[in-house]
């Protein structure tokens, strides 16, 4: 694997610039900051004054094989004629190494996330993942990982308790409900091997664009091994008789392509509690970044760890009523 610097830190316009300049692209504008915490993401014109996107990958989270592999099923994807934004290749190439950051070339995607009480675009959605998952379950990943309590609630439990984030106080109460959920998560996770395909695996509205009535699925980096639900879980929003309707018309789109597994409805309340306690260790994790420590200021107020506690409790309650079903006579 190449060497990697372990930050941002010699991200600087003209390094970017260069960086671009030296796949062959002459760029003619500045750089435009796009929305992206994890990775560092722009947009530029060409000389052409083609829009483009640049993603400057995050040192040391991906190994080069990981994020070919990504790239190759998100291209495999575009093969098929699936609505995906994959990247652009140059000479045969997507992944590119400059100085030891790695980066991507994108096309410039217009439209604007989903609304997700929109049901004419939650079909299209469905559709378009149907296609996904037909191909995606054709193969596994060799190199990107599987969705796993080991990552989604051991390790970010570790970092919180490593990085004292939990007021002292409130330690007892936090770990104890977390501790509490997370033997939930255990008795309930258990997709067995038929069930784990290839995800787009953070299918949220963000990252669906939507735009002359059809969608388009973008940002492919936590592509990994899973049940196919994980896709489809984080469209549905509101009480149980909305959540219901919404994957009623999901899956309407959906099964037009591939079969759903509705034994897998069992898995949503465990993979939203997985997300939730996911995402408390990602901040934990990336502190350091100035980015994160900027605009995720909260994560240190007493205030935050308190609510946790409520909501952590409230998703055990949630986990412990029957799963979601498909409306009657579905």
């Amino acid at each position: 694997m190449t060497e990697l610097p372990v930050d941002y830190s010699l991200l600087s316009p003209d390094f970017m610039l260069d960086a671009i300049e030296s796949i062959g692209i002459r760029v003619d504008s500045g750089l435009l900051e796009l929305n992206s915490y994890e990775n560092r993401v722009f947009q530029f014109l060409n000389e052409d004054r083609q829009r483009f996107v640049v993603k400057f990958y995050r040192p040391v989270r991906w190994s080069d094989e990981q994020i070919q592999e990504e790239h190759d099923f998100s291209l495999q994807l575009k093969a098929a004629e699936i609505d995906v934004v994959a990247p652009l290749q140059f000479d045969g190439r997507s992944l590119f190494i400059y100085q030891g950051y790695r980066l991507a070339i994108f096309p410039s995607v217009g439209g604007r996330p989903i609304e997700v009480d929109n049901l004419d675009a939650l079909e299209s959605v469905g559709r378009n993942l149907g296609r996904v998952h037909q191909l995606a379950s054709q193969q596994p990943f060799a190199h990107r990982p599987t969705l796993s309590i080991a990552e989604f609630v051991q390790a970010p439990k570790l970092i919180l308790q490593q990085n004292n984030f939990v007021p002292a106080h409130l330690e007892t109460a936090f770990f104890n409900v977390y501790d509490a959920l997370a033997k939930e998560i255990s008795l309930q996770y258990k997709p067995d091997d038929k069930q784990l395909i290839r995800l787009h695996g953070d299918l949220h509205a963000g990252n669906i664009l939507w735009r002359d009535d059809k969608v388009s699925l973008l940002d492919f980096d936590d592509c990994r091994q899973g049940p196919a639900v994980q896709d489809l879980w984080m469209m549905l929003h509101g009480e149980s008789h909305e959540q219901r309707l919404q994957l009623e018309v999901l899956l309407e789109g959906y099964e037009e392509f591939c079969a759903f597994d509705t034994k897998q409805l069992k898995l949503i309340e465990p993979l939203r509690a997985m997300r939730m306690m996911n995402y408390m260790g990602w901040i934990a994790k990336r502190w350091h970044d100035p980015a994160f420590s900027r605009h995720f200021s909260w994560f240190t107020d007493e205030q935050f760890w308190q609510k946790q506690v409520g909501f952590l409790q409230e998703q055990i309650d949630n986990m412990q009523k029957p799963p979601l079903s498909l409306i009657p006579n579905y």
